[in-house]
């Protein structure tokens, strides 16, 4: 069974950056693709970032291009989220996910694993 547990959350000022980290245990070398999502109250579970692991490929939605970047420490087992300049706007609770299907990757339901997740709350 895999299991995801994120950690790197926290308070930041506007402009700030953070980087979250998305440690897998039980790690199947079937996994196909790992992903971030967020979701702020009242709304969706919207896709940020995304990893296939095994072309290492990384792939951004709107919300995750230009301020944000995905990596994979494969000698970790460790997916991370760097994030620069943040707003308010990115103020959410973070998850990580991981699949083995190739599908959608910024479709929610294509994953099968999912972290707890850890708070970002940015502050003007």
């Amino acid at each position: 069974q895999v299991q995801l547990v994120e950690s790197g959350g926290g308070s930041v000022q506007a402009g700030g950056s953070l980087r979250l980290s998305c440690s897998v245990s039980g790690y199947s070398h079937d996994l196909y693709h790992m992903a971030w999502f967020r979701q702020a109250p009242g709304t969706g579970r919207e896709g940020v970032a995304a990893f296939v692991i095994g072309e290492r490929l990384t792939y951004y939605s709107p919300i995750g291009k230009g301020r944000f970047a995905i990596s994979w420490d494969n000698a970790k087992e460790t997916l991370y989220l760097q994030m620069d300049n943040l707003n308010p706007g990115d103020a959410a609770m973070y998850y990580c996910a991981a699949g083995r299907a190739a599908a959608s990757i910024f479709v929610a339901s294509t994953y099968t694993y999912w972290g707890q997740g850890t708070q970002v709350t940015v502050s003007s």
